[in-house]
């Protein structure tokens, strides 16, 4: 299994994200810049270029038409997919943490931290009403003042976004009424990420307490655990596979001694219903922040604290395993 690196940033990796097709990769890291890649052979394709500052979180629409990305510099930016043209700019009091789009590509839904004495808010945006892009209104502005939101998914058909806390709970924010469906707290310490199966139907979840749990999108019943030994930063369920993947490893700013074995900083493989580790890959040199399935299954990319992105293609061996329960 030989990695394609994707040297494209100065600064960590903040989050990688595939289109629906599984053509294109997008990375986004602590610098300004946002890039576009090739997934099959690594080859940049262009750079969104304009935030200046950090770039927290990047979504691309159903069909690769418009690209999302939020920003520290206190605003979450619509771009034109083909041209790399900036197509919106919607200012917030505070730095954008997560964005998305929901399935139609109509609605975008984006969290704003709570810093400088600003609040953390979910908003909500129809972008077919140029109105509320013009006046920078959201038709739902949703405050959250017991803990901020650190990661942010849409739920099936768009009725609903699923929010992780700072404070390990997870909540359900209608998008119509704006108001919170149902709440579980099964994680101990924050949220890191929250991402969504192909069909929706179940998120996994990663979090500073060392664990990746399994949940059902719509009831939120806890379904499985994947436990480690350090803080989890991201996590990622396979298209076609019963796996999870996992990146983690202690925050750069968290490491008061250098372990001696360099390379601490794996990705893991679960299997998600024995919730058995059977897998890690080596690679990069310093903790994992993001990690992306391919839709199609066949390769995973991860993103690092040292701004490198690695796309990893399984060798044939992969597909053909089986773990022995």
């Amino acid at each position: 299994m030989k990695p394609i690196l994707l040297q494209g940033h100065e600064r960590a990796i903040t989050q990688i994200k595939y289109n629906r097709e599984g053509d294109l990769l997008f990375s986004v890291a602590k610098d300004p810049v946002a890039n576009v890649w090739y997934s099959v052979n690594g080859e940049r394709l262009g750079t969104y270029n304009g935030h200046t500052g950090a770039v927290w979180c990047v979504d691309c629409d159903w069909d690769t038409k418009h690209v999302l990305t939020g920003s520290a510099d206190n605003s979450c930016r619509l771009w034109d997919c083909e041209t790399g043209k900036q197509l919106a700019l919607l200012e917030t009091s505070s730095a954008v943490r997560t964005c998305g789009f929901d399935f139609s590509g109509n609605i975008i839904m984006f969290s704003t931290d709570k810093q400088m004495g600003y609040q953390c808010f979910l908003n909500f945006f129809d972008l077919r009403d140029p109105q509320q892009i013009e006046d920078n209104q959201p038709y739902h502005s949703v405050p959250c003042n017991e803990s901020k939101i650190t990661s942010a998914v849409w739920g099936p058909l768009g009725e609903f976004v699923i929010a992780g806390h700072e404070s390990g709970e997870i909540n359900q924010f209608s998008a119509k009424s704006g108001e919170i469906l149902k709440t579980v707290k099964e994680h101990t310490k924050q949220i890191n990420d929250i991402q969504s199966s192909v069909d929706l139907t179940m998120i996994v979840t990663a979090s500073k307490d060392c664990t990746a749990k399994l949940f059902d999108s719509t009831s939120l019943d806890h379904i499985k655990s994947f436990k480690t030994e350090r803080p989890v930063n991201s996590a990622a369920i396979s298209p076609s596979m019963d796996h999870v993947v996992m990146g983690g490893g202690q925050e750069a700013m968290e490491v008061t001694t250098t372990s001696t074995r360099i390379g601490k900083f794996e990705a893991r493989f679960f299997h998600a219903a024995y919730e058995e580790e059977f897998g890690r890959v080596k690679g990069h040199f310093g903790p994992i922040n993001c990690v992306a399935f391919h839709p199609d299954g066949k390769s995973y990319s991860s993103g690092g604290e040292d701004g490198y992105t690695r796309i990893h293609y399984f060798d044939p061996q992969y597909f053909d395993f089986e773990l022995e329960a």
